[in-house]
């Protein structure tokens, strides 16, 4: 007897099914060519140390006049934000009639061990700033920050309250210490320090193992039997292996910068306990006055709702809002519902607020 009534014959038909489109599928690979990193026209405007401010070619006639400027994540790699023409945050936003410029903070290196987040936030941002504000004869500019960036432009914000005229958040973590935050649980008794002073940078590929680990079967072995359905599809195996290439894309961390955030934030929660400071700069949310856009993913198994959520309460503007995108934390910027559901929601906010 076979148990849940599987028939060895359908076992055997099943098994020369998948053998037959492994083998057919090697023809598919041969002819994917290479993968691109994004798929939007962009040309670099400015460079700093192994920072590239990038702009994006407007496909409206008269884009927006106060410009976005993109903040991601020290982690992996901003080509995310536009990973394929039908599932791209950057192409919604530019149909939107907004004018994008999107940080890329390259491959750090031993000689950027150092660096700090006050060489981030208010070294390479704010340059970043300066520059977009004298291209466009402004002295504000809109922030859209994603995951780590966005904490990065909630601090900026915070900072220099006068160089920025809309906020915008994507899956970004206020509360590091939320019940709910699995990350932050397993980052509380890292000894950082040991870390960082025996390693130097922190590699990139150490992060990337933390990560899939946390939804280990579905982010690794599911995944892959997964693609053998894709093989015989040449525009779903490229796009397959496009987002398998940004996945193991991980830059190492400057060590530095990663030793005071996993203090300020993960283990000190600075946001919420207070306390921060960068540099010569003390960090009050209370001084984000400006109007803040919030979008957050129901779903999301690195920042959960809530740890976004808690934002609404620290910061001083009377114009907040939110928008809950039914999905993960990779979703809401891949997806095709989240093209349809975002960039609609983010410009539509920015378009009421001039």
């Amino acid at each position: 007897m076979f148990p849940l009534n599987v028939q060895p014959e359908a076992m055997v038909e099943e098994l020369s099914q998948f053998n037959k489109k492994l083998v057919a599928g090697m023809k598919t690979m041969s002819e994917v060519g290479e993968i691109s990193e994004g798929v939007s026209a962009r040309e670099a405007v400015y460079t700093d140390d192994k920072l590239t401010l990038y702009h994006y070619t407007p496909l409206k006639k008269d884009p927006h006049r106060v410009p976005v400027l993109i903040v991601y994540a020290l982690v992996n790699r901003p080509y995310m934000a536009d990973i394929q023409e039908d599932r791209s945050l950057v192409r919604g936003l530019l149909q939107e009639g907004v004018d994008v410029y999107l940080i890329d903070w390259g491959y750090p290196d031993a000689s950027d061990r150092y660096l700090d987040l006050d060489d981030y936030i208010n070294g390479y941002i704010d340059r970043c700033v300066d520059f977009i504000c004298e291209k466009h004869d402004l002295y504000r500019i809109n922030l859209l920050g994603i995951c780590q960036g966005g904490t990065f432009s909630t601090c900026y914000t915070a900072m220099h309250p006068e160089k920025v005229r809309n906020l915008v958040l994507t899956v970004t973590p206020i509360d590091f210490k939320t019940p709910d935050n699995t990350l932050s649980r397993w980052a509380q008794d890292m000894d950082v320090d040991i870390l960082v002073d025996t390693m130097g940078n922190v590699p990139g590929d150490l992060l990337n193992f933390t990560f899939l680990s946390m939804n280990p079967y579905r982010l690794t072995s599911q995944k892959y039997l997964d693609m053998v359905q894709l093989l015989d599809d040449k525009t779903k195996l490229r796009n397959f292996l496009r987002m398998e290439k940004w996945i193991f894309d991980s830059p190492d961390q400057a060590g530095e910068a990663f030793r005071q955030f996993i203090k300020n934030f993960f283990q000190g929660n600075r946001f919420i306990n207070g306390g921060l400071k960068i540099g010569d700069h003390h960090v009050d949310l209370k001084k984000i006055t400006v109007p803040v856009l919030n979008v957050y993913a129901l779903k999301d198994h690195l920042v959960p709702p809530s740890a976004s959520k808690a934002l609404k309460n620290l910061i001083g503007s009377e114009d907040y809002s939110e928008v809950e995108f039914k999905g993960g934390h990779i979703g809401i910027f891949v997806s095709g519902r989240a093209l349809k559901e975002v960039p609609p929601a983010i410009g539509s906010w920015l378009k009421e607020r001039g």
